[in-house]
């Protein structure tokens, strides 16, 4: 939000610097983003308010004009100058004063460069245009930096003194806010200048002119009826008829506050509506009444409130035609729909250039039912922001007079008597009562009552102090005894403080205003309360310290997803099997903020997926990982069970490219399945692996893990037709989603040491012939228990198959490791180990020792 600094002076005095402005405002919650400066580098004695005395065609050029200027020095000054608006008054005699004010720069003046596309400060030279010397200019709205405007020179209005700076005359400073939270009344130049007169002490005022006659309410009109089918969404609506305007352009004042603020000047009707809610903080519409009573018959229009009808379609004033929910809120008539409520109006009942009559609208909405239609029509506007942020039901009668009597000055309207208003939820009056103790006790200050009261009066809250109570140490308390205790104060809350309901609210306004970097610094008196571990953010954080260690990067995707990206980790013809993507149930978003994250995720591989994709764009290598959490409906219960889950994407070269060469053999299972055991192992884990199956992985190239017994997930490479689903390119990709939760459950936990042995080890290696379908880990395993306390280490080392290995058989070959902890192991002890293990692998698996 931006604000002018010269509109907030309509309403109080300022009277501190304005960095030390800014900076109270900040620390009491309004944000002040960033200050703009209006005519900061416009030279004081260099560009003036000159008057126009004399206007003559240039002798040598049919577009150029020589214009003679009064700025103020004594000598007036010639210059040439092919803006099309001064045309008009070539020949005029300018006599006596008569002539129009213009914004007149002399030789070295800094303007921007009114040709360039970009924003390019330049310095004004003299030149001879067309063999008449030019030392000055009459300026436009770009080369000062009002606007792009360029076709025509500024004409200021025909007040503006002659020889003043422009800088005193025009110069401002724009303040930009970022306010966060719906807070509806800091929205708006009043509610801006409402704080700083309590930060400051200074009084609000009303600017000249800004009071009106009181008109009268009716709920039905004689130019209009009323009618509110959805009370619920629309709390009050009030309208005023205009009569006899003329439309144009708005006056120079009131064009440049709409664009200091950040809105473009239209005409003076929609202006007025756009400088009513930039001042007061309550949109306005206005309706062409003449086309309502077109679509009325030629009768007395009738205005509805209500929702919409399913299928029901609005062009909206941006052109755009609109497909309309049945949750949302319409302005229409008999014939149809006329505005999206609180967000935008219709285009087919737009004000234009010859409009005579409006109908003014002043309501009240639903602020939730604002901010859901919004977000739905993707559709962001001025008046939609401000009613998403709770907005003063009783600002609508004020807004149409302050509305009706600009229209009346600036467009030479009349406005009905009467006002139309229907207020079917109008809130009941709030009052709290404050205990000037309870406000010292949190704020950890002693706050005097007087001045508590101030601060909350200077709010515009009404404070009726309690009678007969003394505060500690005033020069009332006269008797030795204690003070009794302070009397509450009884706080009315004013309508526009939606926002402030229990005492704790009125303490906040307190604090803030009288100044948090007022509070002292203190210590904490007691002790520090025991500082007790958090094991699972622990446990989160080691996971992430191993893979970032084993190389992989971390990414965050969002929990919202597409199920269509689940569905794409089905193998195409297995939707119908139990267990697969496509069945599952998931969590849906009430409200998405688009269809792409209308569910929660069940899984994390789909949006790894996608980012890997994403990646490879620029990258030949992709090795990421995630930590986070899924979402399982749980049947009868509202809110789903969140497990923890740790997935990570592998693709690409084994190595990165570098200058002494690199592996480039693409990643594959082993590779993944290395990084998930340095990640068990550093968690000192006690795991199986066992073949495992998965939708989305390649048959035969997927490991399940097991923990403790517990399955902890599964790794693999992925299915080809789901690496082509996801559009990844035609190489291995391998892909792991471990249980976090199974993962840490058994990590931590004690685990007994093993003595170290002094004594030398023996190494030797054992091939053996077995089934194709026995899995080494199974072998290995029967090599452990079998070698007992003696045998140190098992580690296969090769796989073979063919030559002299017959059909259906497979060599594995392990290297063993002998050591005993308190002597030197013989070779017969040796030949009994390896005997005993030979004889167990041939009883139970039917292995042979390969010659």
């Amino acid at each position: 939000m931006k604000i002018p600094l010269s509109w907030l002076k309509d309403y109080v005095d300022i009277t501190s610097p304005l960095p030390a402005l800014a900076e109270r405002l900040t620390l009491a919650g309004l944000e002040v983003d960033s200050i703009t400066h209006i005519g900061e580098f416009w030279d004081r004695d260099k560009i003036f308010v000159g008057q126009i005395l004399d206007v003559k065609r240039h002798p040598d050029a049919e577009r150029l004009t020589l214009v003679r200027v009064e700025y103020g020095a004594g000598k007036p000054l010639t210059v040439v100058t092919g803006a099309p608006n001064l045309y008009p008054y070539i020949g005029q005699d300018f006599s006596g004063g008569r002539g129009p004010k213009v914004a007149f720069a002399l030789t070295g003046a800094r303007l921007v460069d009114g040709h360039s596309e970009e924003r390019r400060i330049v310095k004004l030279k003299p030149s001879k245009i067309r063999g008449i010397m030019s030392e000055g200019m009459v300026c436009s709205e770009k080369e000062l930096d009002l606007s792009d405007a360029h076709e025509g020179n500024l004409i200021l209005p025909d007040d503006a003194p002659v020889g003043m700076p422009l800088v005193d005359y025009m110069g401002d400073a724009v303040l930009e806010f970022d306010i966060k939270g719906a807070f509806g009344h800091l929205q708006s130049v009043i509610g801006v200048a409402r704080e700083i007169a309590a930060l400051t002490g200074q009084p609000l005022k009303n600017p000249a002119g800004s009071q009106v006659s009181p008109r009268s309410l009716a709920s039905d009109a004689d130019f209009t009826g009323i009618v509110i089918e959805a009370p619920d969404l629309c709390l009050r609506y009030s309208a005023a008829l205009i009569e006899g305007l003329t439309i144009g352009p708005s006056p120079l004042w009131v064009q440049q506050r709409l664009l200091r603020a950040g809105m473009r000047p239209i005409n003076n009707a929609v202006d007025v509506t756009n400088y009513v809610m930039l001042e007061l903080g309550q949109p306005l519409h206005a309706f062409d009444y003449d086309l309502l009573r077109e679509r009325a018959g030629g009768g007395r229009p009738t205005i509805i409130m209500r929702r919409a009808y399913r299928g029901e379609h609005l062009t909206t004033l941006d052109g755009v035609e609109r497909a309309l929910d049945p949750d949302m809120l319409m302005i229409t008539d008999t014939a149809g729909t006329i505005a999206v409520g609180g967000v935008m109006g219709g285009a087919n009942t737009e004000v234009n250039s010859g409009t005579t009559t409006i109908l003014l609208e002043a309501a009240n909405f639903n602020f939730l039912s604002i901010r859901r239609t919004s977000q739905l029509l993707k559709l962001t506007s001025e008046a939609g922001s401000r009613f998403g942020k709770q907005v003063d039901p009783e600002l609508t009668v004020k807004a149409l007079d302050r509305a009706g009597q600009l229209l009346a000055e600036l467009a030479g309207g009349t406005v009905r008597p009467v006002y139309g208003d229907v207020y079917p939820g109008k809130p009941s009056p709030r009052s709290i009562d404050l205990a000037p103790a309870y406000v010292n006790r949190l704020l950890g200050v002693e706050i005097p009552v007087d001045e508590q009261a101030r601060i909350l009066r200077a709010l515009e809250f009404s404070v009726v102090e309690g009678g007969g109570a003394v505060e500690p140490g005033s020069k009332g308390a006269s008797s030795p005894l204690p003070p009794r205790p302070l009397a509450p104060l009884h706080v009315k809350v004013p309508s526009h403080r939606q926002d402030v309901n229990i005492p704790a609210d009125l303490v906040e306004e307190i604090g803030r205003i009288y100044g948090y970097d007022r509070l002292p610094h203190t210590l904490l008196e007691d002790e520090l309360p025991p500082q007790r571990r958090n094991v699972a953010l622990e446990g989160e954080e080691k996971v992430r310290d191993i893979l970032v260690g084993a190389g992989l990067d971390e990414v965050i995707t969002y929990s919202m997803i597409d199920v269509r990206d689940e569905a794409r980790l089905n193998v195409p013809g297995t939707s119908e099997v139990p267990g697969t993507w496509a069945e599952l149930p998931h969590v849906t978003v009430l409200n998405p903020l688009s269809a792409e994250r209308g569910h929660l995720r069940r899984t994390l591989l789909p949006a790894l997926l996608n980012t890997a994709r994403a990646n490879l764009r620029f990258n030949d290598r992709v090795t990421i990982f995630e930590v986070g959490r899924i979402f399982i409906p749980r049947p009868g219960e509202t809110l789903p069970a969140e497990p923890r889950r740790v997935a990570a994407v592998m693709v690409g070269p084994r190595e990165a490219n570098i200058w002494l060469g690199h592996d480039a053999t693409p990643l594959g299972f082993f590779d993944l399945k290395g990084v998930a055991e340095t990640l068990v192992a550093r968690l000192g884990l006690d795991v199986k692996w066992e073949r495992g199956e998965q939708p989305a992985l390649h048959p035969g190239r997927t490991a399940k893990l097991l923990v403790g017994g517990s399955e902890a997930g599964v790794l693999g490479e992925l299915h080809p037709l789901v690496r082509k689903a996801f559009d990844l390119p035609e190489q291995p990709v391998t892909v792991m989603e471990l249980d976090l939760d199974v993962l840490l459950a058994a990590w931590g936990a004690a685990s007994e040491m093993a003595e170290l042995s002094t004594q030398p080890p023996v190494y030797e290696d054992l091939a053996l012939i077995v089934d194709e379908a026995a899995p080494a880990a199974q072998v290995a395993e029967l090599i452990r228990q079998s070698g007992g306390k003696l045998l140190a280490g098992v580690r296969l080392f090769d796989v073979y198959r063919g030559g002299q290995i017959p059909a259906g058989k497979k060599s594995l070959a392990y290297a063993l490791t002998y050591q005993a902890l308190d002597r030197t192991l013989t070779d017969e002890d040796t030949k009994k180990l390896r005997a005993k293990i030979v004889g167990r692998l041939e009883r139970e698996l039917g292995a042979t020792l390969r010659a």
